[in-house]
Parts: structure tokens; sequence; C-alpha cells
């Protein structure tokens, strides 16, 4: 490998780091909002608990707050695909 692959390679990476940084300050601002059984949690896509209210039966406080991290999973993944998907990464 000659200077300038590895000087391509390094401006990739760059390239795929800045993009990944964007990507994590999008994710921070989308927040989620997941009511259930009674239980409000909103989280933010980056997986931040913002606030829990309503019953505070543990149970239930469990099962919403384990809803909302779902939620925010999917909303992370479908933000990765873009990011991914511009890399030409293969099976991505």
């Amino acid at each position: 490998m000659g200077l300038m692959d590895g000087l391509k390679q390094l401006g990739d990476l760059k390239k795929m780091r800045d993009q990944a940084m964007e990507v994590q300050k999008r994710l921070a601002g989308i927040k989620i909002t997941i009511e259930h059984k009674g239980v409000t949690v909103v989280m933010t896509a980056d997986q931040k608990m913002q606030s829990i209210s309503g019953d505070m039966d543990p149970q239930k406080v469990t099962e919403a707050v384990n809803e909302a991290l779902k939620q925010s999973q999917k909303v992370a993944a479908e933000e990765m695909k873009g990011l991914m998907g511009g890399m030409g990464i293969p099976g991505m």
C-alpha cells in the first residue's frame, strides 16, 4: 500500500467517524414517548431516560421502560441504515 492509499483510508475513516457522530447527535434529539399500563416513559433514541411518570408499580415501570428501549433501538437502527448504506459495507 502506498502513501496515497494510506491517506485515502485515513480520509475515509474520518468521514465515517464524522457521519457516526452526526447520527449520534440526531439520535440524542429524537424523543420517544411510551405509555404502557398507566406508566409514561420518555427516552431519547440514544437510550437516555428523560422521565418516568404515572403508576409507579415496579412491574409496570419495568415493562414500560423495556418497551421504550425496544422503540429506541428500532429508531436507532433506522438512523444507522442510512450511515451503513453510504459506507458500502457488504450485508448492510
